[in-house]
């Protein structure tokens, strides 16, 4: 940013430390349907709970397939039996190594970035959450917005 010298320079506020919520999201492509669940970090039992949300939403006698990156919590062997067990409702397709673009679910957090954290300043992380979760909670129901975004061409 430019300022003339003879101003006197901007105080940028800024959260004296980082702190972070980590979110499981998940988005139907048929209809841009959004189920998400925060978690304090993201291992093998956290991402199993979010499963076991994950197919509660599916729609009655269809199997659902979600893509998931290589994360190491997407392979952990504690997931095996639980995978095993509901292999007739739910199957992981897992992506190539480093390719995040073919991941749906990476463009709707890059619109939840561009909506409700750019060029905002959250003094407390729990402002950043409450915006982000109104976000989250209009798009919980069939959408366009996010129908269009990650539609399979």
């Amino acid at each position: 940013m430019w300022i003339p010298p003879e101003d006197v320079d901007p105080v940028l506020l800024h959260a004296p430390t980082r702190k972070s919520v980590s979110v499981f999201g998940a988005v139907c492509v048929n209809d841009g349907r959004f189920v998400s669940r925060l978690e304090k970090k993201f291992n093998a039992s956290t991402f199993q709970t979010f499963l076991a949300k994950l197919i509660r939403h599916r729609r009655r006698g269809r199997k659902m397939v979600v893509i998931v990156d290589n994360a190491r919590w997407h392979h952990a062997k504690q997931l095996k039996p639980w995978l095993n067990k509901h292999r007739d409702v739910l199957k992981l397709d897992f992506l190539p190594p480093y390719s995040p673009d073919l991941n749906p679910i990476e463009r709707v957090w890059k619109l939840t970035r561009r909506l409700c954290t750019h060029n905002r300043y959250f003094p407390v992380l729990d402002e950043l959450l409450v915006a982000v979760l109104y976000q989250f909670e209009q798009w919980k129901y069939s959408n366009e917005t996010l129908h269009k975004l990650c539609a399979i061409i």
